[in-house]
């Protein structure tokens, strides 16, 4: 019996040199754009079964190995019978039904998988096994759900971003994840195709990791700014100087204005949080004037003579 050849390459609209990955590109474009839920036009349905029928083919090596010895002299709709000992050569032997376990679309009016005669008449007999259950229905597209999960890090890699390898205990799942400089806590790191699989040939979810950060020793973060605590003498309070200290952005030198009062902010401009959209945060140093616990007799004795001859009253 002879049925229409069809070119399973032409309906997808992809060369015979395609590699796997182009042929899925293709097939989900067009499985998108024909779907019965989206194109109400005539014949977008038929269109729609062609689609998947050609891609049920190509996906496969095995079967797009077999249908490319058929030889690309054929043209779409051309009589077409399978060459002599065609059965004979395509004996998938015991399993075979396997090559069906992941049909995406199963269509009815159209015998008894809703494939064409041509698709019949070449891959029938593999579709015993797993297949019947597939065959009789109809699978929609749909894309996975996009995921969220939480991560904890330090301030450091917040600060000036890292590459982490991350376990989610949730699922045991292993993930390198870039950590970009100046993210804020609440904020999403997207690994695209990594959250729900789809289904019917539609795309993978995306999972998204919710930023904490930990709480850290020397420094406060808010908005993207950041504090932190700067002790210093009475001496360099009432008199004003340098100082030099190790920041998270490095070492800096902070000048003291002379009369500097314990609780005053010294604002480090452009030292805070990264901003990969604009401005970074700003750096706070927050005076805590520190007086010694323990006076040498000298240091007691010019403290005495300072009180002696001053005339400051804080009160």
């Amino acid at each position: 019996m002879a049925v229409k050849y069809k070119d399973y390459y032409e309906i997808l609209g992809v060369p015979r040199t395609a590699t796997q990955e182009e042929i899925q590109r293709a097939y989900r474009k067009l499985a998108r754009k024909y779907h019965p839920d989206v194109n109400k036009e005539p014949g977008a349905e038929e269109k729609f079964k062609e689609i998947n029928e050609a891609y049920e083919v190509l996906k496969d090596p095995e079967k797009r190995r077999r249908y490319d010895q058929l030889g690309a002299h054929w043209k779409a709709g051309q009589d077409f019978t399978p060459p002599p000992g065609w059965e004979v050569h395509f004996d998938f032997g015991p399993g075979a039904g396997k090559a069906f376990e992941d049909i995406i679309f199963g269509f009815g009016g159209r015998g008894s998988s809703g494939f064409s005669d041509f698709f019949e008449m070449l891959f029938g007999g593999m579709r015993r096994g797993q297949a019947g259950a597939e065959a009789s229905g109809f699978t929609r597209v749909r894309d996975g759900a996009d995921q969220e999960a939480t991560i904890r890090i330090s301030l450091e890699d917040a600060y000036h971003g890292a590459q982490k390898i991350i376990t989610l205990p949730n699922s045991n799942k292993t993930y390198e994840v870039k950590i970009p400089a100046g993210i804020l806590p609440g904020q999403k790191i997207r690994l695209a195709g990594q959250g729900e699989p789809g289904i019917g040939g539609g795309r993978s979810g995306d999972l998204y990791l919710k930023v904490e950060i930990e709480p850290h020793p020397v420094y406060r973060l808010e908005g993207r700014d950041l504090y932190m605590n700067l002790p210093i003498t009475p001496w360099e309070a009432a008199l004003g100087g340098d100082v030099t200290v190790d920041t998270i952005a490095g070492s800096v030198t902070i000048r003291i204005p002379p009369g500097t009062q314990s609780g005053q902010k010294l604002r480090l401009r452009g030292k805070g949080m990264p901003n990969p959209k604009g401005a970074p945060g700003d750096l706070y140093a927050v005076v805590q004037i520190m007086v010694p616990k323990h006076l040498t007799a000298k240091e007691r004795e010019l403290f005495e003579k300072l009180r002696d001859i001053s005339t400051f009253n804080p009160r």
